[in-house]
């Protein structure tokens, strides 16, 4: 499934797009980066006049073996909690969504919790007391993982059946800072220290401690640090392998993707290891208060919409972005040209 060839984008149009923003009624280049985004925009739905309709935002929780060790501030039993917030319609992704006319749709990738037969949750689950503890030995099984990537893509397939055109994901799993930053310590090569942050608000000494037991967990790993699938399955988390499966499968849709913080970014990561031109489909929403996060958007070599110091996750910058995607599709649509609006563009 992960094997599957994300096409690049084909640039048949990016000349016509070019022109039909340059000659829109503004300066050249007056938009800065809106005018960026409409090219993607305009290349990702393959038009010149594209849609992005029924965006939607799908919210992965799993659990982490590892936070029973103590790599969070909050305890474990935090992500089930947080999970009956979301369906409860109380959390901050519930309102930003809301407020942005957003549908929202919360999966149980791996929580270790009951929620019984919900009409409101997607149950998606992958080992019932989520992943393994990563200080221990893998996280998950390469079966364990395949299976939650997969699972990830049938729930994207399904809402493009129903017309979705632009997702954005989110996630909930206390500890998942910790498998985030492992993470992207081994697919940037950016030091651990520069990649391990506070999280959900870890004082000096959980920090510390935090650090001591990262670098346990890789002194414990053998395997390649440059192998997307095999660091995934060593220290993701069933959210996150999820989340992996969706993002490929939005950019084989044409859908243009929301990524969000730093727990997305490392979806994102080893997305775009696993299939370079998944990079072509994403907008990266804001630059998270979260270390790490910089060492993704460095070694992927991209910018993000937005710096707001988040570090919420949920999906809540891909919320907070999208009137700003919306708004670069409406100029690229409904602005006038210097022709149609009789305005000399020369002297």
């Amino acid at each position: 499934m992960h094997s599957l060839a994300i096409p690049p984008l084909d640039r048949s149009l990016e000349t016509e797009l070019r022109h039909k923003i340059d000659n829109k009624t503004k300066p050249p280049g007056s938009l800065g980066r809106l005018e960026d985004l409409a090219l993607q925009i305009g290349l990702v739905r393959g038009s010149l006049t594209p849609t992005l309709n029924q965006p939607h935002i799908v919210v992965f929780a799993g659990d982490h073996g590892a936070a029973r060790a103590g790599i969070s501030a909050f305890p474990q039993e935090v992500t089930w909690q947080m999970v009956e917030n979301f369906l409860a319609g109380g959390a901050a992704i519930n309102v930003f969504a809301r407020a942005n006319g957003i549908t929202l749709t919360v999966v149980d990738a791996g929580v270790a919790h009951d929620f019984g037969v919900r009409s409101n949750l997607v149950d998606a689950k992958v080992g019932a007391g989520g992943t393994a503890s990563y200080l221990d030995g893998a996280a998950m099984t390469a079966a364990q993982r395949d299976t939650a990537m997969a699972r990830g893509a049938d729930i994207v397939a399904k809402l493009a059946a129903t017309g979705c055109e632009v997702i954005g994901f989110g996630e909930m799993g206390i500890g998942n800072t910790a498998s985030a930053a492992l993470l992207t310590h081994c697919l940037t090569d950016a030091p651990l220290d520069d990649c391990v942050g506070r999280g959900t608000g870890l004082d000096d000494t959980g920090l510390a401690r935090k650090k001591v037991l990262l670098r346990q967990a890789l002194s414990r790993y053998a395997g390649s640090r440059h192998d997307a699938l095999a660091v995934l399955a060593q220290f993701g988390g069933f959210e996150v392998a999820m989340m992996t499966g969706a993002m490929l499968a939005a950019a084989r849709q044409r859908m243009l993707v929301l990524v969000d913080g730093f727990i997305c970014g490392a979806a994102a990561l080893v997305a775009a290891r696993l299939q370079p031109a998944f990079l072509d489909y994403a907008a990266f929403c804001h630059a998270s208060a979260e270390a790490g996060h910089r060492s993704q958007l460095a070694a992927l070599n991209v910018a993000p919409l937005m710096s707001l110091d988040l570090r919420l996750g949920e999906g809540t910058g891909a919320a907070l972005a999208w009137p700003l995607v919306r708004a670069a599709g409406a100029f690229l649509n409904e602005m006038a040209s210097f022709e149609s609006a009789n305005v000399s563009d020369k002297l």
